[in-house]
């Protein structure tokens, strides 16, 4: 479990180096300021009130809200009985500390090159202290959906949608970066896509332990199980996205393949410990061309998306909520029915909190930068620097 912590802490690094290499070099300082403040917005918030929200005790047990109380409450000898051997508070702590700050780092690369960095730490605060921990307490902390039977082993809806939800308001609220729609779609390219490549194999690496982790014990049959599941619907993801890439342009696009992967990751999350070899392939291969069809339909309407976090994570994380009920151990129509549940509720409540967090911020400090501060760069205008120094260019 500990080294599942640390898998899942260096998906952080992932998310920074993904987003700044698929943005420009102006935004660089901005992206990754952000990713840096979320995880420790995330640690601290969820050490101050979101891991007793989240898991509140038997007493709330198939309710839709608990609460045990502001700080850790700490056991004797770190162990609590609900706990195999080895296996303490502290570890149980971090572990799903380390899934909080996620959510808000997909909406990060959603809103990059425009938002107020005040504005998005404010929103972050609200949104991993308030809202993720209510969503998560409904399944894994023995909420409503628990009891129903809705099933999520690591969090394609209750990790990777709840963030893609709100990241999908934003972006509505926020509207498209300038010149990104004049007339037509333009492509704003990234400034690095090594880096960006780098950012996805570090963030592969890490779903070792975010996947494996979750298997919650050491157990040698389950968790092998996950890691290979998770591993061929990576690499069906970013085989049938390149196809289905090329296919419709014509060109071998590594960004489409990227997300690909990630698509294929999302998209296992939720029923890794449940599928075969074949299963596992086929969600991958599925959400592979999702995610290019995904990417091309948002773009159509005009929702401006740099890193395809709405498309990867909303998306595909409702596709791969779904294929529990299609797929695997429990496939069937009754387990459809409840992943379907699962999906409208979640995605009703992240909706309705996050339009009303962003509202309040939109009418009081602002959400979005000026023209003059976008078209010069975030950098410069919110930092007083340049991650290049040496390289600056007038970038528009």
């Amino acid at each position: 479990m500990m080294v599942s912590i640390f898998l899942v802490f260096i998906m952080h690094l992932g998310f920074a180096s993904l987003e700044s290499g698929l943005t420009r070099s102006k935004n660089t300082i901005n992206i990754l300021f952000k990713n840096v403040m979320v995880v420790s917005i995330g640690l601290l918030t969820y050490t101050f009130i979101g891991f007793n929200m989240m898991y509140p005790g038997a007493e709330f047990a198939g309710g839709f809200f608990g609460f045990s109380g502001f700080g850790l409450q700490i056991p004797e000898n770190g162990l609590t009985s609900a706990y195999n051997i080895g296996y303490t508070y502290w570890t149980d702590f971090l572990f799903q500390a380390m899934f909080a700050a996620t959510a808000a780092t997909i909406v990060s690369g959603a809103v990059a090159e425009r938002i107020k960095l005040n504005s998005f730490l404010i929103f972050s605060v609200f949104y991993i202290g308030l809202v993720y921990p209510v969503t998560g307490m409904w399944k894994w902390g023995g909420g409503f959906l628990d009891t129903l039977g809705f099933y999520d082993f690591a969090g394609s809806t209750l990790v990777h949608s709840v963030g893609g939800w709100a990241a999908l308001m934003a972006v509505i609220m926020l509207g498209p970066r300038i010149g990104k729609y004049n007339g037509s779609s333009r492509a704003i390219e990234g400034h690095n896509i090594p880096l960006a490549v780098l950012g996805v194999f570090l963030l592969w690496f890490g779903w070792f332990g975010f996947n494996g982790g979750s298997v919650l014990s050491a157990d040698p049959g389950t968790v092998s199980l996950v890691l290979v599941t998770t591993s061929l619907a990576a690499a069906a993801g970013a085989l049938s996205s390149f196809f289905t890439s090329y296919a419709i342009f014509k060109s071998y696009d590594i960004t489409m393949v990227l997300n690909g992967i990630l698509a294929g990751l999302v998209g296992i999350t939720a029923g890794a410990d449940l599928m075969s070899v074949t299963d596992a392939i086929l969600i991958g291969l599925i959400a592979g061309v999702l995610i290019v069809l995904a990417v091309i339909a948002l773009d159509k309407l005009k929702l401006d998306d740099p890193v395809g976090a709405v498309a990867v994570h909303l998306i595909i994380g409702i596709w791969g909520t779904l294929a529990v009920g299609i797929f695997g151990a429990k496939a069937g129509w009754s387990q459809f029915g409840h992943q379907l549940i699962g999906v409208l509720a979640v995605g009703l409540f992240c909706i309705t909190t996050s339009f009303i967090i962003l509202i309040i911020i939109k009418k009081t400090i602002g959400l979005r930068v000026s023209e003059e501060e976008e078209i010069e760069g975030l950098d410069i205008h919110e930092h007083g620097m340049n991650a290049y120094p040496d390289f600056r260019t007038n970038e528009h």
